[in-house]
């Protein structure tokens, strides 16, 4: 109930931009001039992929003001956030991997998480962003092992954790397609090769990975 009355609250207040907090302008629509402009975005945001995923995808850092974002996005019910984080992220797709793609899909949150938060955050980015790309987001996944949360996991107990956790949820819808997986985050990059994997598994041709917010080092994802 709380998580409600905060959404109810967030909608009456004057809108306020999704990084800074601040009051927005005139004219300002999510995010304010400022923060448009000096958001961390990463200087590579198509990084090479591994096994099963084809290339990692993120316009900006998970870092300062998005890392804070992002965290009341998911965990204080943000929800208005995700269509500004969709068309960041839908700007970038646009540029990095164009034609490269035949469906969207989202990496699922368990069962557990989404009657915790009432909402699954991969999934309303992935649809604002798919809509922002003139389609639709599919459902193509369904975890079927919840891990534990990852915060705070070192990189060898995360890749542990998300092993096995993911299967295809319909395998003829995916079959010989090129699916374009959306997250919130990535870090390590194995959820989505948890994923991705899965999704090959059933006949997928090719899994692009895209997230909101990626490593804030400039490098390939580890």
């Amino acid at each position: 109930m709380s998580k409600l009355l905060d959404g109810i609250m967030e909608a009456l207040l004057p809108p306020r931009c999704v990084f800074c907090r601040r009051t927005l302008r005139k004219g300002e629509s999510g995010m304010c001039a400022s923060c448009a402009a000096s958001l961390p975005r990463r200087a590579a945001p198509r990084e090479p992929g591994r096994e099963a995923v084809e290339a990692f995808i993120a316009p900006l850092e998970f870092t300062g003001d998005v890392r804070d974002a992002v965290n009341r996005y998911k965990f204080e019910g943000a929800t208005a956030s995700a269509g500004v984080f969709a068309g960041i992220l839908a700007s970038c797709i646009e540029g990095c991997c164009a034609g490269e793609y035949d469906i969207i899909s989202w990496v699922p949150v368990s069962k557990e998480r989404l009657k915790e938060r009432g909402f699954d955050q991969s999934q309303l980015i992935a649809m604002a962003a798919a809509l922002d790309l003139g389609t639709v987001a599919v459902d193509t996944l369904q975890r079927v092992k919840n891990g534990k949360p990852q915060f705070g996991m070192g990189a060898a107990e995360r890749y542990v954790n998300v092993q096995g956790a993911f299967a295809a949820a319909d395998g003829e819808l995916i079959a010989g397609k090129r699916v374009l997986l959306i997250d919130d985050i990535y870090t390590t990059g194995y959820t989505f090769m948890s994923c991705a994997a899965a999704l090959r598994a059933a006949g997928a041709r090719s899994v692009l990975c895209a997230a909101f917010a990626g490593p804030a080092r400039r490098g390939r994802a580890e």
